[in-house]
């Protein structure tokens, strides 16, 4: 279950994700070097300076700007809404596949059901202007993955996106569902063709969007958009893609992730081969079924290996001694794993400042979580 965070807390967690110049890296500085977002907003110009450049610091206590705070103010409209979910990177809900990415977003704004967020996935990505054979292949390897319990991961373009996405749905409300990750804020579908379906799958599956809501589509976003595609994934199945296609980028950060990539190859004469042909000189696994795909990954279970969130390398600053209150976390922790809800009653916490206290202690490398949810020291 996600945290549950007062108005004041949520506040400040939207508007540091906000803050013009401050991105993902220097925002989990900011959080292992202070704390919460509201103690960062609370911490002086010099203090802010020790992590930030001083313009930067400068400007975090200024007043936000009139913008920044309507799209606040519309960000908590949404979120009252039933099924609609604001997680931030503290937050135990939030994807422990996304945690050891190189730059985990802020804060992950969810129109669905959380559940299927924690669900071992695949991606299924592919051309928009796909061939017929093409949108049925990414249907039926959707529909018989997700009947074995994979959650689909997809970015709700149109072509094979779209039909992942459907094939997915219909498995049937038992199987492993669906995830759309939209390169525009929650709030907007794009493309409009696909809106009936954008409701299909918040329905029953999930829509995720790093971006703040209004966010209109600007071609710079999706390969952000196909950078968390790539993450909530244990692979990349690429169906059609051409030479230049935007699912080659999907298929390499994958790759760069440690994902295993798969493609399936088509006619010689098809330019809608190429890019699966590519990806396959390249060292991508070439499937003809699903069953492919089990024979490397397996069936859909939980990882058993432990995922370490690390401050950005660039940062140049070391974790300091613990804090009176992280350390009585770690001293509640002892050196087995422990759940979060023993954790919570061993320390008397409030959940909020629990999950930001382990969070600064993972970045410190001092504590890991795993992919059960207890956490341990190192």
């Amino acid at each position: 279950m996600p945290v549950t965070l007062s108005h004041e807390e949520l506040t400040a967690w939207i508007r540091l994700s906000l803050e013009p110049g401050v991105g993902p890296a220097q925002a989990r500085n900011l959080l292992a070097a202070i704390g919460l977002p509201q103690e960062i907003y609370a911490t002086s110009i010099g203090g802010l300076g020790k992590v930030l450049p001083q313009a930067l610091a400068r400007q975090l206590k200024q007043a936000p700007s009139d913008a920044v705070q309507a799209t606040i103010a519309r960000s908590l409209e949404w979120i009252a809404e039933p099924m609609h979910h604001v997680l931030t990177l503290a937050d135990p809900a939030y994807p422990r596949s996304l945690l050891d990415t190189h730059d985990p977003p802020l804060l992950l704004y969810v129109n669905g059901n959380l559940h299927h967020l924690s669900r071992p996935s695949i991606a299924i990505v592919g051309a928009r202007s796909a061939s017929p054979g093409g949108a049925d292949n990414a249907s039926a390897f959707a529909r018989h993955l997700a009947q074995q319990g994979w959650c689909i991961v997809s970015g709700l373009a149109q072509g094979i996106d779209a039909a992942a996405h459907d094939g997915a749905l219909r498995a049937g409300p038992q199987a492993g569902g669906t995830v759309a990750v939209l390169g525009t804020g929650i709030d907007i579908v794009y493309p409009a063709a696909n809106r009936d379906l954008a409701h299909r799958i918040a329905a029953d599956g999930a829509l995720v969007s790093e971006f703040p809501l209004g966010t209109r589509a600007l071609r710079h976003q999706f390969p952000r958009r196909n950078r968390l595609v790539a993450g909530m994934s244990r692979g990349v199945l690429v169906v059609e893609a051409a030479k230049h296609s935007g699912s080659l980028i999907t298929a390499r950060l994958a790759s760069e992730m440690g994902r295993e990539v798969f493609a399936i190859p088509g006619s010689i004469h098809s330019p809608l081969s190429r890019g699966c042909h590519a990806l396959i000189r390249q060292g991508a696994k070439l499937v003809e079924s699903a069953e492919d795909i089990h024979e490397e990954l397996g069936q859909p279970t939980f990882p058993a290996t432990v995922t370490v969130l690390k401050p950005a390398a660039s940062s140049g600053k070391k974790a300091g001694k613990p804090t009176l209150q992280q350390q009585q976390i770690l001293d509640a922790l002892g050196y087995d794993p422990v759940h979060l809800d023993t954790l919570q009653a061993r320390t008397a916490l409030d959940l909020p400042t629990l999950s930001t206290g382990l969070l600064q202690l993972e970045l410190a490398e001092l504590v890991f979580r795993q992919n059960d949810g207890c956490y341990q020291r190192r």
